[in-house]
């Protein structure tokens, strides 16, 4: 049987190796290791501001992961910057915004990861607490707390106990977007993982960093969920653009 095909969303950025510096598309290691330790086909998606670039993109994946990484531009939901908020990624905003978009209106599997779940937040209508302390080990060193699932998730299908996980964040869920619902919490109250329940596919996102530890269940329920999609009849890509959240 043939493995479910997970695209991972990249971004652009400066890099160097060997005797070479310049732009290159970038993700870490960890997140392809984890996509094929749980029994998936890893595919990294480069940037593409092309029309219908990220609907086609989607139509061939049985699932999608949206990677950590910046902080979301507040003006995505309406907010001021913070001085605490880092530079604008606006390029990837739009990219990866764009994949989720065509994610939810395909109903094609989607996990975000940190980022990718306040991305998720964001494109539905939802904000964000610019600002956290203590959810990080230290400049550039994961931190680990526990997260309690909330019963009768998906989540906490895939994860039925308190777990350790590594986190490395310092914005958060705010005001939950239109259908999502909280699926677990970290001990200060803080929403570490949301879903959009009711629907033919999983749409889950988790604030911690799976693909930096040895727990694989979240993914394995994406690659699950991608895996039962691709056996049953794809949903077709439509042609008008998907409903877009205003922004100020």
């Amino acid at each position: 049987m043939s493995r479910p095909v997970i695209g991972i969303s990249t971004y652009q950025d400066q890099a160097r190796w060997g005797v070479w510096e310049m732009p290159a598309v970038l993700l870490p290691v960890g997140y392809p290791r984890l996509v094929r330790a749980a029994g998936g086909l890893a595919v990294l998606l480069p940037p593409d501001d092309a029309e219908d670039a990220a609907r086609d993109t989607v139509a061939a994946l049985d699932g999608l992961v949206i990677a950590g990484g910046a902080d979301v531009e507040p003006a995505r939901y309406g907010a001021v910057a913070d001085p605490r908020t880092g530079p604008p990624a606006r390029e990837r905003d739009a990219w990866e915004l764009a994949l989720i978009r065509a994610a939810v209106e395909q109903e094609v599997p989607l996990l975000g990861i940190c980022r990718g779940m306040q991305l998720l937040n964001v494109a539905l209508g939802g904000t964000l607490v610019q600002h956290l302390e203590d959810h990080t080990g230290g400049l550039g060193v994961f931190g680990s707390h526990p997260v309690v699932p909330v019963p009768g998730t998906a989540y906490a299908d895939a994860v039925p106990e308190t777990a350790m996980v590594p986190a490395y964040h310092h914005q958060a869920v705010d005001r939950l977007g239109g259908g999502l619902v909280a699926s677990a919490h970290a001990p200060d109250g803080t929403v570490e993982a949301v879903e959009l329940p009711g629907r033919a596919s999983l749409v889950l996102g988790v604030q911690w960093h799976p693909e930096m530890g040895e727990d694989t269940r979240v993914m394995a329920a994406l690659v699950r969920a991608a895996g039962e999609r691709s056996r049953s009849p794809r949903t077709p890509a439509r042609r008008s653009p998907a409903p877009r959240t205003p922004v100020s």
